[in-house]
């Protein structure tokens, strides 16, 4: 019987070996596969999880907001006259209001 040469085996030789085998093959065609193709790729999923950080960071500015305006409806609960007279110039009916005004420099 006779003995083909391949005429690719000069070729496949200038290849370094680890390419060569299968097995890194296939974990290159996979690693590509997941990074580009994939419906859940590195890149995607790197987005969303800067967008649940971002909405974690929000989320604790408006509890930290919400407690402010909780503290702020008990203080004005308990002096809701004081800041009706302060800020509305609210009277009783035997009183007079004077409003004084401090003139700025420009």
């Amino acid at each position: 019987m006779a003995v083909r040469n391949n005429p690719f085996k000069p070729i496949t030789r200038a290849i370094p070996a680890p390419i060569r085998n299968k097995y890194f093959l296939v974990l290159a065609f996979f690693t590509m596969w997941m990074v580009f193709f994939d419906k859940h790729q590195f890149y995607e999923n790197w987005g969303l999880s800067q967008k649940v950080e971002q909405m974690k960071s929000d989320r604790d500015y408006y509890i930290e907001k919400i407690e402010e305006v909780k503290k702020d409806e008990k203080d004005l609960q308990l002096n809701i006259e004081k800041y009706g007279r302060e800020h509305y110039f609210m009277k009783k009916d035997n009183e007079d209001v004077f409003i004084f005004e401090e003139e700025t420099e420009e």
